[in-house]
């Protein structure tokens, strides 16, 4: 049998390393595979050692997955569109944590109706960056869905966010700096606190190209303003924070 049907692949997908803690994700050229932002949305966030945690907008299920070496917590993952849950779901099969990983097949502004309102104590996110009147769209429809707010807007995204964190919970959200003030208000409009901001540059001497914000349900006024994260030390190598991120093995109970 060919060894792609073994392990659960359909043609033009491969099983790539998450390198930590020896997980595999199952991407494919096709679709919209997972970026620097999703492995560092992983790494920011606070992640309870019990309760539930709730991805949203996906994909293939890399943040669950990351978020699995670092706590027992249940971890659910939403995603829209059916052939990146499909991936998703082999995954998790793939790595053997059935028990631990669900992912859903939803549209996130309806997923309150399933879950619950405040079902979870940790809801993370990457989602779309783009507004739809921004920027031409790609003629893929994956990749054209994981750039441009087609399925939900950033409102869309943090109401529901909102509704599925309980009193005290945490949101944590990738996005890109130009949409920190929509973030920021949208966040207090629908009782989300800023509680933490970072910044991550590609270079010392570059803008920052990526925000990693996380809020607390109901939360009060506390924001702190964490030192930035600089990608490269010099032309081509990473920093030592992010060789640590992507290298080194998680373990239950590990923070930024």
């Amino acid at each position: 049998m060919d060894d792609n049907l073994m392990k659960g692949l359909l043609p033009g997908e491969r099983a790539d390393d998450l390198l930590r803690n020896n997980l595999k994700i199952i991407q494919s050229d096709e679709v919209f595979s997972f970026s620097m932002d999703a492995v560092l949305l992983a790494h920011f966030c606070s992640v309870p050692a019990k309760g539930r945690v709730l991805d949203l907008c996906t994909g293939n299920g890399v943040v669950p997955l990351l978020l699995s070496a670092r706590t027992k917590a249940p971890i659910w993952g939403v995603e829209i569109q059916e052939r990146l849950w499909d991936m998703a779901v082999r995954s998790v099969r793939m790595n053997a944590l059935e028990e631990r990983l669900t992912m859903m097949n939803m549209d996130l502004k309806e997923a309150h109706l399933h879950f619950g309102h405040g079902a979870f104590d940790l809801v993370t996110v990457n989602p779309p960056y783009m507004p739809v009147t921004a920027g031409e769209q790609n003629g893929n429809p994956h990749f054209a869905a994981a750039r441009h707010e087609i399925y939900a807007t950033l409102e869309d995204v943090i109401a529901a966010c909102s509704r599925l964190t309980k009193f005290g919970g945490k949101v944590a959200m990738v996005h890109r700096p130009s949409r920190l003030a929509d973030i920021m208000g949208l966040m207090r409009e629908y009782s989300l606190e800023p509680k933490r901001v970072r910044l991550v540059h590609p270079r010392l001497s570059e803008e920052a190209n990526m925000v990693l914000v996380e809020a607390a349900k109901n939360g009060k006024p506390d924001l702190r303003l964490l030192p930035p994260l600089i990608v490269y030390k010099n032309e081509t190598d990473y920093c030592d924070e992010l060789m640590a991120v992507y290298y080194e093995p998680l373990k239950e109970g590990d923070t930024q």
